[in-house]
């Protein structure tokens, strides 16, 4: 049974002014009709495919590569576990050996950088954990969907190419950024889902992140 305590929501809410990558237009939200003028609500949103907690596809970066409305459903669903990076100025190899094991059971490795933490101030642009090339490729070899990560991006925020990203999208997976709330997952393992809104020819799109505990 599915119910508040067991239903976690790792999604930041889309707002005007919300934070956004360098160079990306920020979203616009307007109330376009009103219940008492109107006689209903209806808002009008401008915003591009990857803002806020939003899922990339391999499109995003590989040239002709699928696009997430191409991708069956069940790509976005899966088991799942957490690994916690706070800790690291990269996520290596050594690190990811060392949960292989839970890794080689999911369909989706999260990762708790612990930047989420400074959502809405400069420092969210700051230096976070990235994986490195030897560990971005050891998991295109793994069974995955995709990974996640509480932070703006999987490459650096000075990377003049983004290395990490070829790497796991060029092997099919999609990548889940700006994930939040991670803390609220006491579990393991668990179930997670990542919904993307199904936009035609779609590099990326918001998504409406969860996790269902056990």
């Amino acid at each position: 049974m599915f119910n508040h305590t067991n239903v976690i929501d790792l999604t930041h809410t889309i707002t005007n002014g919300m934070p956004v990558y360098p160079g990306t237009s920020a979203p616009r939200i307007a109330q376009s009709s009103t219940v008492s003028q109107n006689g209903f609500a209806e808002k009008e949103l401008t915003l591009c495919s990857h803002v806020g907690t939003h899922m990339d596809a391999p499109a995003h970066i590989i040239n002709n590569a699928e696009t997430l409305d191409a991708l069956p459903t069940a790509t976005f669903i899966g088991s799942a576990c957490l690994l916690d990076v706070s800790s690291a100025s990269a996520i290596s190899l050594d690190i990811l050996k060392k949960h292989e094991r839970t890794i080689a059971q999911c369909d989706f490795v999260i990762f708790a950088s612990g930047h989420e933490k400074y959502w809405g101030t400069e420092t969210y642009f700051s230096p976070f954990p990235v994986l490195d090339k030897e560990a971005a490729t050891w998991l295109t070899t793994q069974k995955l969907k995709g990974v996640g990560i509480d932070a703006i991006s999987f490459d650096t925020m000075d990377a003049s190419e983004l290395f990490i990203h070829t790497i796991l999208l060029s092997h099919g997976l999609v990548l889940i950024e700006n994930l939040t709330n991670l803390a609220s997952i006491t579990e393991s393992m668990f179930t997670f889902a990542a919904l993307p809104l199904k936009i035609h020819e779609s590099d990326g799109a918001p998504v409406r992140a969860i996790a269902i505990l056990p």
